[in-house]
């Protein structure tokens, strides 16, 4: 099978491509949301990893996953308002509850074995961190940035700024968030439980990695998708 990338194909366009090779991505810690913009010869190169054992790995898993593999390109064919709709249904509103369920469940694991495992009291503080930061970003974004978008898809008149100013704070909160979620993945050994965790404790990782599997596609879908479209038009409010 003719594969639609090669060693020279950005990571984010792989991504937009074939949304499951996402997995492959975070499996070996190769950054496909803020960092996506490089080639994948040079993200491997970067993490020290095997060109050949990466896209050996790519092209089973898309084989397996043609039909999947046209899923993103739906999302980049289609306007601007539906993914936006999109994103705030499937990422903002999920992301908001489960910001908030998480917290209890955070900080009794911290609280309880926070002793026994110091690395708790910093991924507490870490996830909080992370919280805080994507509860205003969202919040922006709705309040502030997507009804310019919305606006400038329906070409309204208004006063004229320059819109890549607003992306760029928004792209840069994304990587705050990004170095967040690498630290959180760093202090609990790739969300690895210890053999002694008890199972809230297992939870709480497992929750965690889903998290910053959502936390990576919505970023994706935003600076590699949506943002791009609107670099090089003026703001209309």
């Amino acid at each position: 099978m003719q594969l639609p990338f090669n060693e020279d194909t950005l990571v984010k366009d792989i991504v937009n491509l074939f949304p499951n090779s996402s997995d492959i991505f975070k499996k070996n810690r190769i950054d496909f949301c803020c960092g996506g913009n490089v080639k994948l010869s040079e993200a491997t190169a970067e993490r020290q990893l095997n060109i050949k054992i990466i896209m050996d790995e790519l092209a089973s898993l898309y084989e397996k996953n043609t039909r999947t593999a046209e899923d993103m390109e739906v999302w980049t064919q289609t306007d601007s308002p539906a993914l936006i709709q999109h994103i705030i249904e499937n990422y903002h509103r999920p992301l908001e509850e489960e910001l908030s369920l998480l917290s209890p469940y955070v900080t009794k694991v911290a609280r309880v074995h926070g002793t026994r495992h110091p690395e708790l009291i910093t991924m507490h503080d870490l996830f909080y961190e992370l919280k805080k930061e994507l509860l205003e970003h969202t919040a922006k974004e709705e309040a502030d940035v997507f009804p310019v978008l919305l606006a400038l898809e329906k070409h309204e008149a208004g006063q004229p700024k320059t819109l890549p100013n607003y992306i760029k704070e928004l792209e840069s909160e994304h990587d705050h968030a990004g170095s967040i979620l690498k630290k959180l993945r760093d202090i609990t050994a790739d969300f690895t439980p210890p053999a002694d965790a008890c199972g809230t404790f297992r939870l709480v990782y497992k929750r965690l990695e889903i998290l910053e599997d959502q936390t990576f596609m919505h970023v994706h879908l935003e600076n590699n998708i949506l943002f791009p479209r609107f670099m090089d038009s003026p703001v209309i409010l």
